[in-house]
């Protein structure tokens, strides 16, 4: 994510003629809160494809890397890292297939895309630190692509909301379900 360009951009005594406007007026921040939640289903399905890349490189490593004799994905504990880097980006993206439905649909996506959001940016971050524990000493370094996912996997967790906006935005969504 070294290329994304983030900065502060600043308004001041700015007036935009009526025939420029975008939607109602005084409607703006229901219109952000609505893009917001769109842009929440392109991080999730950003980290799901880090996810994705840190599973796919971490089977072929371990398939390739010889250990004690035998390749590290004959080992037990091995094994169950990339069982749940698998079972997780499934789930994951499930839920990002969901929500990105009920968008197409006009849907209100707040509560699917929030959900998403969370639990693809949550385990895009598990599967790249499971990834790294894979690769050893070798993920750290840039000949591996696990290096590169690690790195950016953090803009997952705070884009479009951090992971505790989310939870507000769910928790504010089932709380008001009963």
């Amino acid at each position: 994510m070294r290329s994304s360009d983030t900065a502060e951009l600043l308004f001041e005594n700015v007036e935009v003629p009526a025939e420029n406007l975008i939607g109602e007026e005084g409607q703006g921040f229901k219109q952000c809160m609505q893009i917001l939640d769109g842009g929440r289903i392109a991080i999730a399905a950003l980290s799901l494809g880090i996810a994705q890349g840190a599973l796919d490189a971490s089977l072929k490593y371990s398939k390739e890397r010889k250990q004690f004799g035998k390749s590290l994905s004959e080992f037990q504990g091995i094994q169950f890292k990339l069982s749940d880097m698998a079972t997780e980006a499934d789930a994951a993206r499930l839920m990002i297939y969901k929500a990105a439905w009920m968008k197409d649909k006009g849907m209100n996506i707040n509560l699917s895309a929030a959900m998403a959001k969370l639990y693809a940016s949550e385990i895009a971050t598990k599967a790249t630190n499971e990834a790294i524990q894979i690769h050893g000493g070798y993920g750290f370094i840039k000949d591996f692509p696990v290096e590169k996912l690690y790195r950016d996997v953090k803009l997952m967790t705070i884009g479009e909301g951090t992971s505790e906006v989310q939870k507000m935005v769910i928790a504010r969504n089932i709380l008001n379900m009963f």
